[in-house]
């Protein structure tokens, strides 16, 4: 077992509980996507304030780190919307698609949030705010590889940088640098997944290349 299933067995212990609490009280996967959506909503709000305030006040690092707090949150509804939708037999191909859908949005809209802080921190960060759209890029083109993958017939879940992994170091280091009043633990964040999304693309790449090499020599 490896450390993902590990940890998704331990959080599925501890919210199956409110899993059936929902199922009696008839709430749909799809209306949990949208709150965890909404949850990363609120995030990127809370970092344009900061960014609005320069990004290097106490006031914005607070909000900064709010900001990572509500992701890890709105994490949760991510893990949720699929288990509630298995628990409950209410599994629907447009639940999957709505879910992929905000998803993608809820990182979009986080990260944007994050470039921004950077932008208005002042000359020195400027590069930073680039990195973030690099690390805006990498995740979206991820997600894409794997579903341009799929309508191929191919599994495609290979690489380092994952949503969930995404997510986490998202919200971690922006609780860091919170606490720790600085923005360098949010750069390295940032740095980490601008790196690791981008090759975890390629990397599925080249695995299709890989896949679809073998289809077409065995079709001949």
């Amino acid at each position: 077992m490896n450390y993902r299933d590990f940890l998704q067995k331990v959080i599925y212990r501890i919210i199956n509980p409110l899993i059936r609490l929902m199922i009696r009280l008839h709430i749909t996967p799809n209306i949990v996507t949208l709150l965890g959506f909404v949850g990363n909503l609120v995030a990127m709000w809370l970092f344009l304030k900061a960014a609005q305030l320069g990004g290097q006040t106490s006031d914005a690092y607070c909000l900064i780190g709010w900001g990572g707090a509500i992701i890890l949150f709105a994490g949760l509804f991510d893990m949720m919307d699929g288990r509630l939708a298995r628990m409950g037999g209410m599994s629907s191909t447009f639940g999957a698609l709505w879910d992929s859908t905000l998803d993608r949005y809820s990182e979009l809209v986080t990260l944007f949030g994050i470039c921004l802080v950077f932008l208005l921190a002042g000359a020195e960060w400027f590069w930073m705010g680039v990195v973030t759209f690099a690390a805006m890029v990498g995740s979206i083109m991820v997600s894409y590889v794997r579903a341009r993958a799929e309508g191929l017939d191919i599994e495609c879940k290979v690489g380092l940088m994952q949503r969930p992994e995404r997510v986490v170091v998202t919200a971690v280091v922006a609780i860091v640098s919170g606490f720790a009043q600085n923005l360098w633990p949010l750069a390295v964040g940032m740095m980490l997944i601008a790196l690791l999304a981008n090759i975890t693309a390629f990397w599925r790449v080249a695995h299709c290349y890989k896949v679809l090499k073998e289809r077409d020599g065995k079709q001949k």
